[in-house]
């Protein structure tokens, strides 16, 4: 598991050297994270995989991305629309609702009052 954490740092440090046109030459930038050539150029087809239009420029000496793109790896919170908390849920929220209020209500209002006789 720690290898594929590393890798994922790798390609999370050379896009952001990517984003700045700051990664040098495939050789340079092997010397920055002390890897061998064949590792970055694994790297960046890895990347070129995953979607992103990366290229060499000649006149930056850096890769570069040839459009705006984002790179995020991980997992992440939000918030989820009332119909997708139901779909989630599984219609439990709606019981909930219910049960609370049931315990709302009146012992009367609720069906629970007796009559002691």
């Amino acid at each position: 598991m720690a290898k594929l954490f590393n890798q994922i740092e790798l390609i999370e440090r050379i896009d952001q050297l990517i984003r700045f046109r700051a990664t040098g030459n495939p050789k340079a930038l092997a010397e920055k994270f002390s890897v061998s050539e064949s590792t970055i150029y694994r790297i960046i087809e890895t990347i070129k995989e995953l979607g992103a239009p990366v290229e060499y420029s000649l006149v930056c000496q850096s890769y570069i991305y040839t459009e705006e793109v984002n790179f995020l790896c991980g997992f992440f919170t939000r918030n989820l629309s009332q119909s997708e908390y139901k779909k989630v849920n599984g219609g439990f929220q709606n019981l909930k609702l219910v049960s609370e209020k049931m315990t709302s209500l009146s012992k009367f209002e609720s069906g629970t009052f007796y009559i002691s006789g």
